[in-house]
């Protein structure tokens, strides 16, 4: 029987965390007396872990504080969005019947992510999406991450036994760039996170909404 895995990115592609991500970073600038960067900045700076998304905050609202303020401010991030991990952060639409469906076909699915395990965790908890992945693989799991192949080959490693086939399903630069290294195809969602145009990342496949996933993963020898 082919074994065939699917990994997946979290942030803007499985889910739109933006909103509680935006509320945690402006709570974290406000203890710092920094004023508020809103939603639409965070949504374009997502992507590469918790640390870096407060570090671009800090820099979009006067530049990068003395090393002990930020940690002040990293850990109120963390304390923050972790009680707030799900106020409006919702899967996208089509995610849910997307994954029972892929299941079903006997995909092995995962997540690989930049942000922590734990926040992930949780997170995939509180949206009842754990169940469907057999792994769950953050940001601070392996000694690397995206746009890292290791993260890709880690994660596959976590999920089972050798795979004949794989791909990577994603929002960003750091998922086409790690999938391209790990020498996986790549779909690339729409709706995502990213400063460069979805259609100029270089995906092997662009698609609007997770019903068109399963025919894109099969197009490219899924």
């Amino acid at each position: 029987m082919t074994r065939k895995a699917i990994l997946f990115d979290l942030d803007g592609t499985l889910v739109d965390t933006a909103p509680d991500l935006a509320a945690a970073t402006d709570y974290a600038l406000d203890r710092a007396g920094r004023p508020a960067i809103g939603l639409d900045a965070v949504r374009s700076m997502v992507g590469d872990g918790a640390r870096a998304l407060l570090e671009k905050g800090f820099r979009a609202s006067g530049g990068m504080p003395e090393p002990v303020m930020f940690e002040t401010a990293f850990k109120d991030f963390l304390i923050y969005y972790g009680r707030h991990l799900a106020d409006t952060s919702r899967p996208f639409p089509g995610v849910v019947t997307c994954l029972a469906a892929l299941a079903e076909q006997g995909y092995a699915l995962a997540v690989c992510t930049n942000k922590p395990e734990g926040l992930s965790r949780s997170l995939l908890d509180q949206l009842g999406l754990t169940d469907f992945f057999g792994a769950v693989v953050g940001g601070d799991s392996l000694l690397v991450r995206k746009p890292d192949p290791g993260h890709l080959h880690g994660t596959l490693e976590r999920l089972g036994p050798a795979f004949d086939w794989a791909a990577m399903v994603g929002d960003s630069a750091n998922d086409v760039n790690a999938a391209r290294a790990a020498e996986l195809p790549c779909v690339v969602v729409s709706f995502g996170y990213t400063q460069i145009p979805p259609h100029q990342l270089g995906g092997d496949r662009l698609i609007d909404h997770f019903n068109d996933l399963p025919e894109a993963l099969v197009a490219l020898g899924g």
